[in-house]
């Protein structure tokens, strides 16, 4: 298996790196789960949706994942084969700083069984063990306290607060800094 291809389980779910076959499937998490989100996303276009454009999204992002640069990763469930959300890691960077953000999502019908904290504790532990990162930064709405939870749970600390930081369903949100530090991280 290459260095840069992740696939873990834990039980019920298979966390994987999306290929250009999962255009498909992507977008219709996306369709299916387009109200549920809208909150916490970004507005999103009506091409968004569409699989070709999801086809595009995924070649870039599979060059950018041979590049060690960024990674988007599906949550699978093992049952079924039913994609149930997704985690991405971006502004990957190496030395000095070893550090890189994530951001993630869950489908509505798989809220409340811990699916996101197993998902993102095994996404993490990956980018510690296998891409050497040091830091892994998030950022959540205040108000989004089921995703405070999560990060809580996974063993992020809250590192400070920021002010119209992003850009979510039209409208400039505050944000909670929250990281993940690896205490076993050691030089290349």
């Amino acid at each position: 298996m290459s260095l840069y291809y992740v696939h873990q389980v834990d039980n019920d779910i298979a966390l994987r790196t999306a290929t250009v076959d999962d255009a498909v499937l992507i977008s219709q998490y996306f369709c299916d789960n387009r109200e549920y989100l809208k909150p916490w996303e970004p507005q999103r276009t009506p091409a968004f949706y569409a699989p070709i454009t999801w086809r595009d999204r995924l070649v870039k992002l599979h060059e950018l994942h041979r590049l060690g640069m960024a990674y988007y990763l599906l949550i699978i469930d093992q049952a079924t084969s039913e994609m149930l959300g997704t985690i991405s890691f971006s502004n990957l960077a190496k030395f000095p700083l070893y550090s890189c953000s994530v951001g993630y999502s869950l489908a509505e019908k798989a809220q409340g069984r811990g699916i996101m904290s197993r998902a993102l504790k095994m996404a993490c532990e990956y980018m510690f063990s296998e891409q050497n990162m040091h830091r892994i930064n998030a950022a959540y709405m205040p108000h989004n306290q089921r995703s405070a939870a999560v990060l809580k749970r996974v063993g992020f600390v809250e590192e400070g607060f920021a002010a119209n930081y992003l850009l979510i369903d039209g409208q400039w949100r505050d944000h909670r800094l929250v990281a993940l530090l690896n205490e076993h991280w050691q030089a290349e």
